[in-house]
């Protein structure tokens, strides 16, 4: 019988010793931010009850969840009309109790309405934890990935979006990463174009087909739209939005234009110039914010201000984040006037920007600094109580497990690229003393045992 070569799932990956490394230092790099803004971390459970994430990302969304069969015979209790005419609709809430987390915002939701009266509002929480969606994989898109958000609910004040705008571009600053761009729209606007052209019954259709235009260009944007019922009309009249050009003040000085007659675009239109005026006063340091009215991210519950951040130029990558304002996301768990606002980190995404721009420290990889050769036992028990010294100054070191050549051994420390070595053989051990030898440059240095200090590992 052959032996199956083993794989992994399409869309996930393995981690290297070194790509942990580089995932930690952005997580800490944002966990730092985080704290700084005045936000607590929360954890939840990896998957939610079924009823809890569906009906909540739209159509599209709901395709993309995971479902998690019920344990044992989970065809047990299906209505057998069901199973013979294999309705999914039906079907998959029979069979599937519970669903892996599609993001970590309707969680969130759910957190808050179940420990609301544990919490002093306005809350800000943070939370960074895996989730996943069964998206078609490609460059930036995996099927499990993780997700870095920040929220604040119980507030409706719009100074929490200048918030949100400034943690963005502190945490590019931090990382070094120049140039992204934080595009902002607002739901309201988009509210506006649809009753402008006669559809606000479909709104949800519009802003799904709207949302695709980097992806599919005009022409597949207005193609999508007539086969979700969008008349020929109410396309025309949308020509204005598409040709949209300008800096963000011009750009809200045409809108104020084409939605004059609209009570709630105008408002949108309001909410969008609070913000951009805020900025401009404070200033950014190296993100710039741009006004993009096609931006709808697809998601049925924002319901103001939207974000998504798009790479520096001349990185082929999808958005490295996204959020948006939503005012009635807990009111699907029974609590309703408990605005909020909140924004995601695309990890994954951010990690490819920085290996494709070389921004990654040198040093990241966190590697063992001091590996001890081991000539048997007595001079490897020597080494060890040498090692608890090195430690105890923050120094990473280790000993070589086995009285191996010395070849194997210098080639093991080559290969981790650890940067020194020890030497403690017959005479080191007689004499209280170790050799230090510097991988790099090939000198190496005698010290008495009892003379070890940091520094010398500089």
């Amino acid at each position: 019988m052959a032996i199956q070569k083993p794989s992994i799932p399409k869309g996930t990956r393995d981690f290297s010793p070194i790509e942990v490394a580089k995932r930690n230092y952005l997580i800490n790099t944002l966990k730092n931010a985080f704290t700084t803004f005045g936000f607590q971390p929360i954890e939840t459970p990896s998957f939610e009850n079924y009823d809890t994430l569906m009906g909540k990302y739209g159509e599209e969304g709901d395709r993309l969840i995971f479902k998690i069969l019920n344990s044992g015979d989970f065809t047990q209790g299906v209505k057998q009309e069901d199973w013979e005419t294999k309705n999914p609709q039906k079907l998959t809430p029979q069979i599937s109790e519970k669903a892996l987390r599609y993001d970590l915002t309707v969680p969130f939701a759910r957190y808050v309405v179940q420990h609301q009266n544990e919490l002093t509002f306005p809350f800000k929480r943070y939370q960074i934890q895996p989730v996943w969606r069964a998206d078609r994989p490609q460059k930036g898109r995996f099927r499990e990935f993780y997700q870095c958000d920040a929220d604040v609910v119980g507030s409706t004040s719009l100074w929490q979006e200048v918030e949100f705008v400034k943690l963005y571009d502190t945490v590019f600053t931090a990382l070094n990463l120049k140039g992204v761009t934080i595009k902002i729209n607002n739901r309201k606007i988009l509210s506006g174009f649809a009753e402008m052209i006669g559809e606000s019954d479909k709104l949800t259709d519009f802003t799904v087909a709207l949302d695709k235009l980097d992806k599919i260009g005009e022409e597949g944007v207005i193609k999508e739209m007539k086969e979700r019922g969008i008349s020929e009309e109410a396309i025309t009249k949308l020509q204005p939005i598409f040709a949209l050009k300008g800096s963000f003040a011009e750009k809200l000085i045409a809108l104020k234009e084409i939605l004059k007659t609209s009570e709630v675009g105008l408002k949108g239109i309001e909410e969008l110039t609070f913000i951009e005026q805020q900025i401009a006063q404070i200033g950014l340091q190296t993100a710039f914010l741009s006004l993009d009215v096609t931006l709808a991210r697809g998601l049925n519950y924002y319901t103001g201000a939207i974000f998504e951040i798009a790479a520096p130029e001349g990185v082929q990558m999808g958005s490295i984040g996204g959020g948006g304002r939503y005012d009635d996301l807990t009111s699907i768990f029974g609590l309703k006037g408990m605005s909020g606002i909140g924004i995601s980190f695309g990890l994954d995404r951010i990690g490819l920007v920085m290996e494709e721009l070389n921004l990654f420290p040198e040093n990241i990889s966190g590697t063992v600094q001091v590996l001890c050769i081991n000539f048997g036992d007595a001079e490897a028990l020597q080494s060890m109580k040498l090692l608890q010294q090195l430690r105890s100054l923050g120094i990473k070191a280790e000993l070589y497990p086995d009285a191996a050549k010395i070849k194997k051994q210098m080639d093991y420390a080559n290969k981790r690229s650890i940067p020194f070595v020890i030497i403690i053989g017959e005479s080191e051990l007689a004499n209280g003393t170790f050799v230090l030898k510097n991988m790099l440059t090939g000198s190496q240095e005698e010290y008495h045992i009892n003379e070890v200090k940091a520094s010398i590992f500089e």
